[in-house]
């Protein structure tokens, strides 16, 4: 029951409520006795009757009394009133852990001073017998005094060992009974230790587990452990050892990796077995010693200080290191070079390109207004600089002798000085993929055709490979040169097939021919360097980047592959193209993969109001009609693709709908809650299709027909499903069509629209009449809708960009995002021509989040927030990379 601003619980008048957890609800209060804030922390009306919570609520008051630490919250009160437990404990001001991770991990200087201060407040606990059994991020506050522990409520007072306590004084407990029962499971399952997870006694080791699950949190912004369900969670606890911390964040110090790799043991007796020991080891790596980094050089400098200094450093290295003969082959005694490069603010990174003698990079990326151009980067600068006159730029790449940048922009083929100036466009091609060779020609390749030939200069192109029918390909994308300058490889697909399909092949071309010759299969892009062909291996876009021997003279493998990077993103627009650059010279730069994000409710101010599940890699998530429950595609690891699960928003409980085989995604609740509908790519690039929930509707294809369908919504009259397709052949335009569940018959009824490649957020209207989308004809994405199923009239609904629209559930009102991530909301008057309101705003978007769907009264919206924003992510530099290669 929430308390009234204004009750008063004996002397403390309740001001607002500032949050809550299983153990109980927190207030600002007000002693007006002393005349200053506090918290205050009560016991819930409906537990105040389960008498084993009531037990644990005391104890927790016992509990914080015994402690009186500057790194633990401070127990000021405790008392009983209107049959109201509470605590009354000191009020801080700051910032939690859980939100400031959501941001990315901690520089080191930071990490390294709060989890000295960590361990130094578990040192007196375990001291004083306590055990806290809960430790995580969310029960630690930042304050500008440094870190408070929160929130001992699941701490059991444990009896201490006089030999080493020293205390003459032992805590007892009336009747001897434990309150802990054999077998009960108390905590957060992500950071509880093997013996936790087991049932068994926790002690203060349990503790050090919890606390290095943390540090690794902020170390790397991922968590330690993660699984799609509780038990694949419990499984990678128990049985799984995380990525080591500088494997995620290279920058970190490697003594770090000890000291976490201990703490995460699973045997209790492997791990650190005090918390002064630790203390003091995080102590010793911070001073500086030869087994981390230079701490003191850290502990001076901001994160982007150190980040640009690191980037002089690399600069200098990777300019000596080229000095010195940089394009030999590298002797297994050469060390690799790990550093990082920080984005510009609000930017997000979508593919890149290093310069042939490995000083600068280029990169396309696009600001929080949705606007993209080209950045160049001197890598012995710490600043990005826009390119002036490359709007809309994609897929940059340069010329041999480095004076030049070609990219594609507004379907031509451009290319401008890397010095700046005017672009000079080189031919109309909406391209995908492009490579410059040191005859002076270039190869490019459109969306569905062979790859082309053109000389630097502009003219005619003419054709260098040819689609090999028989075996169903529909395209050849992103060329790369061999040394020679004669041959080159790309990548053969069939885009009416699945990822898997034989077509899908890394062949190598010739300028001489337009034969071609299969070297591997694969369905993403190839980059040759250092006597390599990387490529990433993986699926929902992301996975490794693999290394493979190639002989160049003989065009043919001559190993298997070896892994450079366990974690690479993929930019989906292009289909799977893999966001990573490499030199002749040995530098390497790769964007990691964003893992996680987290579904959180936000009301219509944008206030966090509650969260759904652990933090996992969601997309599209979908709420059911009535919104009792929500569907949504995961990561699975299993099978390294996506895949269906729902869940019961009130209950939390989850549910796996699909596994396999293909990537499948995009789900669409029927109006009933009865059945899903989905894409997989089982069979080609996307296929429509349908499954029951319960088990009593069989999984039935809706559409076998070669080319991309993805559901997008289903009539409240359960007799039409909506979706975007596009043709496996020709050029490939977006349409909007719908099948008539009726008959099982296809139409189209809205498209393709000249020079219009998006379609955004399709959603019927609830009356059926009417479908909103969002599409970029006008030039820039802006929210439309069109009646259903005539598809003539067609209404404008944003008038300053916009996309992804979602309906209330009675028609009356639309919701949109404008660029820069603002939800905006415009009335609407249903009919047969409807009238709608001015756009109006309603709060910003958490982070690079876009992803949502609203409640069925509007008031509340699942939005799924990146854990850590794109924008956030340094992408990673490697010099050398061919010395760190492993199996």
């Amino acid at each position: 029951m929430t308390l009234a601003s204004g009750t008063r619980l004996g002397p403390y008048e309740i001001l607002a409520a500032i949050g809550a957890g299983g153990m109980g609800e927190v207030y600002r209060a007000r002693d007006t006795r002393l005349e200053r804030t506090v918290a205050v922390k009560v016991l819930p009306f409906h537990l105040s009757s389960n008498e084993e919570l009531r037990q644990r609520f005391e104890r927790e008051a016992k509990t914080i009394s015994q402690l009186s630490h500057a790194h633990i919250c401070a127990l000021h009160d405790v008392g009983h009133q209107d049959g109201i437990d509470y605590l009354v404990m000191e009020y801080l001001e700051g910032e939690v852990l859980t939100d400031r991770l959501a941001k990315g991990p901690l520089p080191t200087e930071q990490l390294l001073r709060y989890g000295i201060q960590i361990a130094d407040a578990l040192d007196k606990a375990h001291r004083q017998g306590i055990v806290h059994r809960d430790l995580k991020p969310a029960n630690v506050m930042l304050t500008k005094s440094g870190v408070k522990l929160l929130d001992f409520g699941l701490a059991k007072v444990i009896e201490p060992k006089p030999a080493l306590s020293g205390l003459t004084a032992l805590p007892t407990v009336a009747g001897g009974q434990n309150l802990t029962q054999a077998g009960m499971i108390l905590g957060t399952f992500q950071y509880m230790a093997p013996e936790q997870l087991e049932g068994k006694e926790a002690d203060a080791r349990s503790d050090i587990f919890a606390f290095g699950a943390v540090l690794y949190e902020m170390a790397t912004g991922k968590k330690a452990f993660s699984g799609a369900s509780q038990a694949s969670l419990i499984a990678a606890i128990l049985e799984h050892e995380p990525p080591s911390v500088s494997s995620v964040q290279p920058m970190t110090p490697p003594a770090l990796d000890r000291v976490v790799k201990k703490c995460l043991a699973k045997d209790p007796d492997d791990r650190w077995q005090n918390a002064a020991d630790l203390e003091s080891e995080l102590k010793w790596i911070a001073e500086g010693s030869l087994a981390g980094v230079p701490a003191p050089v850290v502990s001076r400098r901001k994160r982007r200080e150190l980040v640009a200094w690191i980037g002089f450093a690399v600069a200098s290295g990777l300019a000596l290191w080229l000095a010195l003969g940089g394009s030999r082959r590298p002797t297994a005694r050469e060390n690799v070079f790990r550093s990082s490069i920080l984005l510009p603010e609000k930017v997000t990174f979508f593919a890149a390109a290093i310069s042939p003698n490995g000083t600068h990079l280029v990169f396309s990326g696009s600001d929080e207004a949705g606007k993209s151009v080209l950045w160049l980067r001197p890598l012995d600068s710490s600043k990005s600089q826009p390119l002036a006159g490359t709007e809309n730029a994609a897929l940059p790449f340069w010329s041999p002798d480095g004076r030049y940048i070609a990219f594609f922009a507004d379907g031509k083929l451009k290319r401008i000085e890397a010095s700046g100036g005017s672009p000079l466009a080189l031919y109309d091609v909406d391209g995908v993929g492009g490579a410059w060779g040191v005859n002076g020609d270039i190869l490019f390749a459109s969306p569905t055709g062979p790859i082309f030939r053109l000389p630097a200069s502009g003219g005619k192109a003419v054709p260098v490979t040819k689609l090999d029918e028989t075996h169903h390909e529909t395209s050849h994308r992103y060329p790369c040169f061999l040394p020679d300058g004669r041959h080159f490889i790309f990548t053969a697909f069939n885009l009416a097939g699945s990822p898997q399909d034989e077509a899908n092949k890394v062949r190598v071309g010739s300028l001489d021919s337009s034969e071609s010759k299969a070297v591997m299969p694969g369905s993403s892009n190839a980059v040759y360097s250092q006597g390599y062909l990387l490529m990433m291996e993986g699926g929902a876009g992301s996975g490794s980047l693999l290394a493979h021997a190639f002989d160049p003279d003989r065009l043919e493998l001559r190993s298997e592959p070896l892994t450079v990077a366990e974690a690479i993103s993929a930019n989906l627009q292009y289909y799977n193209f893999a966001s990573f650059a490499v030199s002749s010279g040995g530098a390497l730069v790769y964007d990691s993969a964003r893992l996680s994000t987290r579904l959180e409710w936000l009301d219509r101010a944008g206030r966090l109001v509650g969260r759904f599940g652990e933090a996992d890699r969601y997309g599209g998530p979908r709420l059911s009609a009535d919104g009792s429950q929500v569907a949504f595609a995961v990561y699975d690891a299993g099978t390294n693709k996506n895949q269906i699960w729902i869940g019961d928003v009130a209950r939390g409980v989850q549910t796996k709908l699909t596994g396999g085989p293909g990537e499948n995604s995009n789900p669409v609740w029927s109006p009933d809650g009865s059945q899903i509908a989905f894409a997989s790519d089982r069979k080609h690039q996307d296929d429509l299709y349908l499954r029951g929930v319960s088990g009593a509707f069989a999984e039935e294809a809706l559409s076998d027909e070669p080319g991309q369908k993805q559901p997008a919504d289903w009539s409240r009259d359960g007799r039409f499903l909506v979706y975007w397709d596009r043709l496996a052949t020709g050029n490939r335009p977006l349409r909007i069509s719908a099948l008539s569940l009726g008959d099982r018959k296809p139409f189209g009824f809205y498209g393709p629209v000249p020079g219009t490649n998006v379609f955004f957020g399709i959603r019927f209207s609830p009356d059926g009449h009417w479908v909103a989308f969002a599409s970029n004809e006008s030039g820039r994405p802006e929210v439309y809708a069109v009646s259903f199923p005539e598809g003539k009239r067609k209404v404008q609904i944003s008038n300053a960009g916009g996309f992804e629209p979602r309906w209330r559930a009675d028609g009356k009102e639309l919701f949109y995002l404008r660029p820069g991530g603002t939800l905006m909301a415009v009335d609407v008057q249903p009919g047969a021509g409807p009238k709608v309101g001015a756009p109006r705003p309603l709060f910003d978007f958490p982070g690079s989040a876009q992803d949502y769907d609203v409640a069925p009264d509007g008031q509340r919206f699942l939005v799924n927030v990146p854990v850590v924003e794109s924008n956030a992510v340094p992408l990673n530099l490697v010099v050398n990379w061919t010395a760190g290669l492993k199996r």
